[in-house]
């Protein structure tokens, strides 16, 4: 177990200040080598410890399946050689459909190792989908030489949209198709070569954004910011070097942060990925819940909505929580911030269970970024902190207002722009080549040296009295003062007020209320609920400022709507998506007189 003043490297940075305002910030540590390729780490590991399982899955028997850096060393040679057979290449990439799963691993190293590019996409892509016109035209983007669905029939829909030339499956689809065909493939000279051919500069992976700014893009990821991003990480986790990570992860690999932070980290550092069939959704994360008497993480990765979930199953079960805690090094949160009270009630159960600090932290970055730009890899107070650059990564602070800044990165993990649209790719770079997201940042102040999120600048808004609102900071100060909302979405652009609309976590109304509401309608309302979050809402506008007082709440029953661009997978909720998909029930949160389902603030009874 490692010493835990060794979990983290100190933070120290250089500043630099621009007689505009301007600031850049880079990391005191130079960055150091790194491998040219991904299918290097797997190489690595299979010959120093070919034994050791890299990754982990539940059988149909419920029985963890296992799968050793030896065995995924041959099987994916074999792949890489099938796949070079049926005439792939990094002009004609392999699509993936299905979710996580060691099939799909194996895949991608495979591919990876024979400098075949892999685009995965979001599952709900496929098997939620109405019309299937993003997958559609995702293929239309890469125009892959395959695609892998694991069951062929159950993807069946999506593959008869997509009009795949060949269709690579576990089960239901063609024999001489199927992964086993391909594990039995001989390598050859030519699947050699290959992998020699493979640099930094050789392109990993095409992955598609969220669509947060947009429609989803493909950004274009390579092989060398993969590695780098992961050396930067070693960097500031010394502690990676003491014990190799143990993780059980839902996040799915179609996004950065499971598929590139995740994955990546697990195979730069020799570690075992088990795969987690759960996920923070009602009917699903009792699974997490069971895998995780299973398996003690050292290191827990989640968004605000898993944790929301798991902090109030481990308040319940002491048992479950000490297998939780048992070798955890630490807690990270992305996507979003995490609610003040929650990282608090997370932090406060680390420190019960084990008598030592257990740090909750976590990073800034984005899918182009690949992803980590940013690491809170130090004692801090505010939740909203990302930290100090990573070293080798150079952030540009442009001021917007005072104290506040966008914040632009440059560094080996950026991407160089985005699949077969150079107008995006333009745009999405300034004059001395920083890659520009759209963020707002500003200095964390005290003795923390990094910087805290201020949220998206498409997402801020102004009242019609001309008052900025930070839409960010007023989400999470909600979603801290109540935990038994989900998420929730900001209103009061041009109009005089801040209202929300949100969405309950059923397991904490449950826990809270005795029962969850139901919804009538597009709307949930029952006097309970109005009495647990009148009084909260008043507590939260006590100390608030006019800007961030909400002064009206309606809860929503419908969620977020994949489709339309409201939701992820991975559960990011696009604000302005849903403000335009919802604008009938925005309007109800600002009529005279106020229908009795808005609930406002209220004394406590």
């Amino acid at each position: 177990m490692p010493n835990p003043a060794a979990l983290f490297a100190p933070a120290r940075i250089v500043r630099r200040d621009r007689p505009d305002g301007t600031v850049l910030l880079e990391s005191a540590r130079q960055l150091e080598a790194y491998p040219a390729s991904v299918a290097g780490h797997l190489r690595h590991w299979a010959a120093v410890d070919p034994a050791r399982t890299l990754v982990a899955e539940r059988g149909p028997d419920g029985e963890w399946t296992q799968c050793t850096y030896g065995e995924a060393a041959v099987a994916t040679a074999a792949i890489g050689q099938a796949l070079l057979d049926r005439g792939l290449s990094a002009r004609r990439p392999l699509l993936i459909l299905s979710g996580n799963s060691t099939g799909h691993l194996l895949m991608t190293l495979g591919a990876l190792g024979a400098g075949i590019p892999v685009a995965p996409v979001s599952v709900a892509y496929s098997l939620l989908s109405k019309d299937h016109a993003r997958i559609r035209a995702i293929s239309e983007l890469v125009r892959p030489g395959a695609v892998y669905a694991e069951d062929a029939q159950r993807f069946g829909p999506a593959l008869a949209a997509l009009g795949a030339p060949v269709v690579i499956s576990v089960r239901g689809g063609p024999a001489e198709h199927s992964l086993t065909s391909l594990r039995g493939t001989v390598p050859s000279a030519a699947m050699e070569a290959a992998y020699a051919a493979v640099t930094g500069s050789t392109v990993a992976k095409i992955l598609f954004t969220s669509g947060s700014t947009g429609a989803p893009k493909g950004v274009v990821t390579t092989h060398g910011m993969l590695c780098a991003n992961q050396q930067m990480m070693r960097q500031v986790w010394p502690f990676l070097a003491e014990e190799r990570p143990v993780l059980l992860d839902w996040l799915p690999w179609s996004h950065t942060f499971g598929g590139n932070h995740n994955v990546n980290l697990v195979l730069a550092n020799g570690g075992t990925l088990f795969l987690d069939d759960g996920r923070p959704a009602p009917d699903l994360f009792g699974r997490t819940l069971a895998n995780l008497r299973d398996v003690s993480p050292t290191i827990a990765f989640n968004v605000p909505a898993g944790y929301a979930q798991l902090v109030p199953a481990l308040e319940t079960d002491r048992r479950l929580a000490e297998r939780f805690f048992a070798r955890l090094r630490l807690a990270f949160n992305a996507a979003a911030a995490l609610p003040p009270a929650l990282r608090t009630r997370l932090e406060a159960l680390g420190r019960a269970v084990t008598g030592r600090d257990v740090p909750v932290t976590g990073s800034w970055g984005t899918t182009e970024t690949s992803p980590a730009s940013t690491s809170a890899h130090y004692p801090f107070t505010d939740p909203r902190c990302i930290g100090v650059p990573l070293p080798g990564v150079t952030v540009k602070l442009v001021p917007t207002e005072p104290g506040t800044f966008e914040i632009r990165v440059r560094g080996p993990h950026v991407t160089p722009g985005y699949l077969d649209r150079p107008d995006l790719s333009e745009a999405a770079f300034d004059a001395e080549g920083f890659y520009c997201p759209g963020d707002a940042v500003a200095f964390a102040g005290g003795t923390d040296p990094g910087l805290v999120y201020r949220g998206r600048l498409a997402e801020d808004f102004k009242l019609s009295t001309g008052t900025f609102v930070r839409v960010e900071a007023v989400r999470t100060a909600l979603l801290s003062a109540t935990p038994i909302l989900a998420d929730a979405v900001i209103t009061g652009e041009d109009r005089d007020e801040v209202c929300a609309l949100a969405w309950l976590n059923a397991a904490e109304t449950a826990r809270v209320l005795g029962a969850v509401p139901s919804p009538a309608g597009e709307i949930v309302h029952s006097p309970a609920l109005a009495d647990h979050l009148g009084p909260a809402l008043a507590q939260l506008n006590r100390a608030a400022g006019s800007a961030s007082r909400v002064r009206r709440l309606l809860v929503l029953a419908r969620p977020a709507d994949l489709d339309s661009g409201e939701i992820t997978d991975k559960g990011y909720v696009n604000q302005r998506r849903v403000l335009a998909a919802r604008a009938a029930l925005v309007s109800q949160l600002y009529a005279d007189p106020l229908p009795d389902t808005v609930i406002t603030p209220s004394p406590a009874r």
